[in-house]
């Protein structure tokens, strides 16, 4: 008909694809095996996690505040050892850690938290080496000269307190320094125990962190693991 277009009356034609060419087969096959090791190699990790969290037995409960989303390490945060040698804080993954933080003067708080990490990791028995129990100074206070013995077997580090604050946080009007933390070996925050923990206390933490350990036996190895970090 005059005037009408070609295009009015018959669809354009659309070509089929031609076969997928053979490197963009491969390379679609690869990411699909990529991603089913990264997945056989995350599933003892997932499936620790899954049963500690919602695999629960009837009537079980935590005595440890579970910290919902766990909180990643800060691992560009810089801390200080004794000797005043820096490394990142991010060094510290690859084991469980049990953690306190507070000033350098090391008032009652403190003390009693130091005395408790040290008890909590001996009750551990033949598991306590998958266990670092780690005392945070937040301020330039040496600590004191009489606690010094006690604390051979913790690793102390000096860290800035407002940045550190960034990732661990007290329960609602209470203080840092108040509880103990509990941080898996891939460097979350995922738990906070009560504030002012005494020893009946330190009973129901002791088997929140059996459970812990039981849960993880299947992947994490004691002594931090190469790589870890």
């Amino acid at each position: 008909m005059s005037g009408s277009s070609s295009s009015d009356v018959f669809p354009a034609v659309v070509q089929s694809p031609g076969p997928e060419p053979a490197t963009q087969r491969r390379r679609r096959v690869g990411r699909w095996q990529l991603l089913a090791l990264l997945l056989v190699c995350a599933a003892p990790v997932i499936a620790s996690y899954f049963t500690y969290y919602v695999i629960r037995p009837e009537g079980r409960r935590n005595f440890g505040e579970l910290i919902v989303p766990q909180r990643p390490m800060p691992a560009d945060l810089h801390v200080a050892a004794p000797d005043g040698r820096q490394l990142a804080l991010g060094e510290l993954r690859g084991q469980w850690l049990l953690v306190s933080a507070s000033g350098g003067a090391c008032a009652d708080d403190c003390r009693n938290n130091l005395y408790l990490q040290r008890q909590l990791r001996e009750a551990m028995g033949r598991e306590k080496e998958r266990v670092d129990w780690v005392w945070l100074v937040t301020d330039d206070v040496q600590p004191p000269a009489d606690i010094a013995a006690a604390l051979a077997q913790a690793t102390v580090l000096r860290v800035d307190g407002r940045a550190l604050a960034d990732w661990l946080a007290p329960a609602q009007g209470h203080a840092l320094s108040e509880h103990l933390y509990v941080v898996d070996p891939m460097g979350n925050w995922m738990m906070r125990f009560a504030p002012r923990l005494d020893k009946a206390g330190a009973g129901q933490a002791r088997r929140d962190l059996d459970r812990l350990l039981r849960a993880s036996a299947s992947w994490d190895q004691a002594g931090r693991q190469e790589g870890a970090q």
